[in-house]
């Protein structure tokens, strides 16, 4: 298991840092339960500004065929459109499409990773592809598009006057 640190200020308090381990340095969110609990998921900024996300198959990663299940894929290039979008993101958004091709199979010990692009950002929506490899083997690709949204202000930070 890997030993994590939250990373300070930057108004991300679910923002974590690997300190330890195969991804230190490494970045990862905790707000997700869903991602949380079928990954650990991990990225990081790359010296040219790209964002490389990565995770090490486990057997919880597996289906029936002993190779990374399908929803896994898919769980993990969701996770990776919100990574490669991080310069464009500047509050929440949610994911309103999502395309993928199946190419091959990971198997339990490999280092399965993604990369892309943001091949457009309007004002309201990002459009993003990407490849998922195990080294030079491409195993997934997918595109989607994410939505800003307005983040929904709780009833007790309404002032009197709203």
């Amino acid at each position: 298991m890997t030993d994590t640190a939250p990373l300070p200020p930057l108004g991300r308090p679910d923002l974590t840092i690997a300190t330890e381990g195969e991804f230190a340095g490494w970045r990862t969110w905790t707000r997700d339960t869903f991602e949380s609990n079928n990954g650990p998921f991990w990225h990081r900024f790359e010296a040219d500004g790209k964002v490389r996300c990565a995770f090490r198959v486990e057997q919880k990663h597996l289906n029936g065929l002993r190779g990374v299940h399908g929803g896994c894929f898919m769980t993990f290039a969701d996770y990776a459109l919100f990574a490669i979008a991080a310069h464009e993101l500047q509050g929440p958004a949610v994911t309103v499409a999502f395309g993928c091709e199946f190419l091959d199979a990971a198997y339990e010990g490999e280092l399965v990773e993604a990369t892309g692009e943001v091949t457009r950002a309007g004002k309201s929506l990002i459009f993003v592809r990407g490849i998922i490899r195990s080294g030079e083997r491409p195993l997934f690709t997918f595109s989607g598009t994410i939505k800003r949204v307005k983040r929904k202000v709780a009833p007790s930070e309404v002032g009197e006057g709203h």
